[in-house]
């Protein structure tokens, strides 16, 4: 078990004063099976009234609007999590029952479609096939794509951005965790295992020292289905522990950003981003 306090600031500075703003913030984790927040607050510059709200998925939205010229909006987003190895209660189930639970309840079906950001290439959806074939029960093919797609994909920021799809991350084998996750998601759905997008964060530094904050970033991670929800970071190879904390779920990223909005103004916008993460315990 650990405890990991996280100071996420994010924001756009712009060029002409906005007139207005209007937008959605999910920054906030949530309590779930194997993380339970002690503590979080966003603060919001220039101050404003907000409106929170669990969205369709159960993330925990901010929704506010800055309606006064302003130049920056900056959000502080503070959390405090304790964090420990989550055991799936399910055990893995055949291919056969799969298809009969997955069918039967909508909140498994939502993540079998593939979105525009998931849609997998030809070849990743043979590649998916070919180990599903060979695979005994759903679970042990959703491990072994995982591992494959993020042993064949070269982690390299600056050569993708918010908006590219796992299509063209899987042609070039290049990409950041967003673009690994939907690619990963986009094979497990073209065997029929249900699979959803992962928001949270990740302590970079397995070995830091209590109290020692280190610079980090959002992350993406993978759940699938299989008589129960199994996660994983195909990113890092890794199983997700206790330097995971979990933001929210969707079918894809676009149903979980940290910040979204539109605003009114002449100029262009820049956004920052800037994560702090301390291990606490």
């Amino acid at each position: 078990m650990s405890r990991i306090h996280i100071r996420h600031t994010t924001g756009y500075r712009y060029e002409e004063p906005a007139k207005a703003s209007y937008n959605e913030a999910r920054m906030l984790p949530v309590s779930t099976d194997g993380q339970f927040v002690i503590y979080s607050n966003l603060d919001i510059q220039p101050n404003t009234s907000v409106n929170q709200y669990d969205d369709y998925w159960g993330t925990r939205v901010t929704s506010f609007d800055v309606l006064s010229p302003h130049t920056e909006l900056q959000l502080t987003a503070e959390s405090l999590v304790e964090v420990r190895p989550r055991i799936p209660s399910g055990h893995d189930i055949s291919w056969e029952q799969l298809g009969r639970v997955t069918q039967r309840s909508i909140h498994y079906v939502e993540h079998l479609d593939q979105t525009p950001r998931t849609e997998p290439t030809d070849d990743l959806v043979e590649l998916a096939k070919g180990i599903a074939e060979e695979s005994e029960t759903p679970g042990i093919a959703a491990a072994a794509i995982a591992r494959r797609v993020g042993e064949q994909i070269e982690y390299m920021s600056g050569v993708t951005h918010v908006h590219t799809l796992a299509r063209e991350a899987w042609t070039n084998k290049k990409g950041v965790c967003q673009d690994i996750a939907h690619i990963t998601i986009g094979a497990l759905r073209a065997v029929g295992i249900p699979a959803r997008y992962v928001s949270g964060y990740l302590h970079p530094r397995p070995n830091a020292e209590i109290g020692e904050t280190i610079t980090g970033e959002s992350h993406a991670w993978v759940e699938w289905f299989a008589g129960d929800w199994f996660a994983w970071d195909p990113t890092n190879l890794i199983d997700i522990g206790e330097r995971h904390v979990k933001i929210g779920y969707g079918r894809d990223y676009n149903d979980i950003p940290p910040l979204r909005g539109v605003f009114a103004a002449s100029g262009e916008s820049k956004l920052f981003v800037k994560v702090e993460i301390t291990r606490e315990s």
